[in-house]
């Protein structure tokens, strides 16, 4: 168990899973459907079972290039000569009957002449424009691929949470299917909080920054399965606050927001989000990020996140990212963590699971190692950009010497 020792009553705080449960609990994926064509399918979620309509290979073709021979004909141990009576091309197969001691030239993907059921490469075998020779150490029922030992028709093609993927458009065009049901586009809104937060493009008076949440949030919503909204930066204002949260989750599945969630006198989300909505939890166990709000505001789904962008990425990586799968409808996906060796001391006190910010590369003999990279301050956004993974520590972690062997999860995969 995890306490907050910054507040009075020292709160416990919530981990990462327990955080993720109670989102799961409080909330339902969307189960409204579209049918969209193939063609704009990629990244959407299926939201029904796609069993395969025909069987893949529909017919038993060749694995390769050269001749298409009974198995009958071959007497094992001794050279065979077969009369060539045709081509079957990929899309014009042979038209005729093989009969005993004849056999067809045959190329990639074209379909086998019914009474053959092998295929001897063209490698193999010495030919002319009569007849073909196969040597004696020729195998049968080789370089054919049989009806259905893909794909049997009525077999599961996609189960219903797909996240659509390149192969999975190529395995359903394969399959005929022009179209196909998904869930509606999650509805997501976003926004920065704070008075001291301008658009890029403007000068920078006395006491500004430039907003980069919301670029960086519009960034990582760019997903098809996503509509996603902009909902500017709200001023550290409760009445403004109010005025443009109420409406927008009228309208919206989802709302995210960043700053103003933790306990300054201007930080007012996580009171305004109280009045107008319900709070299920605040603060987590994790660095950055401790403090998350997350509610609902009539039946939209809030997400406030901390104000330091590195703060706002692990939160929405660890988080919302998985949150948002969840709602979509698609199935659960966990991090890949791979475990490897750190090349650099990391020093840590126990209390919160700790996501540091790491370059993961590979040494000349091929093993894959681990360094922290940069400052770790939640407002430095060097390191992020220069990172490729997180190494992540455990609550109870008192640090890592050199050489440790630590759990890394890479930025660019995921189960």
């Amino acid at each position: 168990m995890t306490l907050d020792t910054c507040t009075p009553d020292a709160k416990q705080l919530l981990d990462i899973n327990a955080a993720l449960a109670s989102i799961c609990q409080t909330t339902a994926c969307i189960n409204t459907s579209e049918t969209v064509k193939l063609s704009e399918a990629l990244g959407r979620i299926v939201s029904a079972e796609i069993l395969a309509p025909l069987d893949l290979p529909i017919a038993r073709n060749s694995a390769m290039d050269g001749y298409a021979f009974r198995s009958a004909d071959v007497i094992a141990g001794e050279p065979t000569t077969l009369k060539l009576v045709g081509t079957s091309w990929a899309g014009q197969p042979f038209v005729g009957a093989v009969n005993a001691g004849e056999c067809v030239r045959i190329f990639t993907g074209a379909v086998l002449p019914p009474e053959t059921d092998s295929v001897a490469i063209q490698e193999e075998v010495a030919a002319s424009a009569q007849q073909v020779q196969l040597p004696a150490q020729i195998e049968v029922h080789k370089n054919v691929r049989e009806i259905g030992e893909d794909l049997r028709q009525g077999q599961r093609l996609l189960s219903q949470g797909k996240c659509l993927n390149a192969a999975d458009l190529g395995l359903l065009a394969a399959s005929g299917i022009q179209q196909l049901p998904v869930y509606r586009r999650l509805h997501i809104g976003f926004s920065s909080t704070g008075d001291e937060l301008i658009p890029v493009g403007q000068p920078l008076a006395p006491g500004q920054i430039y907003d980069s949440n919301r670029y960086m949030l519009q960034a990582l919503l760019q997903n098809p399965a996503y509509q996603v909204t902009d909902l500017g930066i709200i001023p550290d204002n409760p009445e403004q606050l109010r005025n443009t949260l109420l409406p927008a989750a009228q309208q919206l599945d989802v709302i995210i927001s960043t700053g103003g969630v933790s306990v300054g006198a201007a930080d007012h989300v996580k009171d305004i989000l109280t009045e107008i909505g319900s709070m299920h939890f605040w603060k987590l166990a994790i660095k950055p990020g401790k403090p998350l709000a997350f509610g609902k505001i009539q039946d939209c789904v809030f997400f406030g996140l901390p104000g330091n962008p590195a703060a706002v990425l692990t939160t929405y990586q660890q988080i919302v990212s998985p949150a948002l799968q969840h709602l979509s409808g698609s199935q659960p996906a966990k991090p890949l963590r791979l475990a490897m060796r750190c090349t650099q001391a990391i020093k840590k006190s126990p209390g919160r699971q700790e996501f540091i910010r790491g370059l993961l590369l590979q040494d000349a003999e091929g093993e894959l190692q681990v360094a922290p990279i940069g400052m770790r301050g939640s407002h430095i956004m060097s390191s992020s950009s220069l990172a490729n993974c997180y190494i992540v520590l455990a609550a109870d972690s008192s640090g890592v010497q050199q050489n440790d062997m630590v759990w890394v999860e890479p930025f660019s995969n995921r189960l």
